[in-house]
């Protein structure tokens, strides 16, 4: 149940978070003036994007292991 709950949790939160970082794309490309500040955000926003990344493969991560846990960390 709680695994449910988990599951439908985070992958609500990271949708929101790829919403978001589109959002802030067509807003630096399109709303701030002058190329330096553009490439100063777009770098500000590759770091987002890293993390993000790393969120979500530190939750896959931990949800695999919380499956397999029975199994003294081993798959089968």
């Amino acid at each position: 149940m709680f695994g449910k709950i988990k599951k439908v949790f985070f992958t609500g939160m990271f949708g929101i978070l790829y919403v978001s970082f589109v959002a802030q794309i067509v807003y630096v490309l399109g709303w701030v003036p002058g190329i330096e500040a553009k490439l100063s955000w777009m770098g500000v926003m590759s770091l987002e994007w890293l993390v993000l990344i790393a969120a979500r493969y530190l939750s896959k991560r931990s949800s695999n292991s919380a499956q397999y846990n029975g199994f003294n960390n081993r798959r089968r």
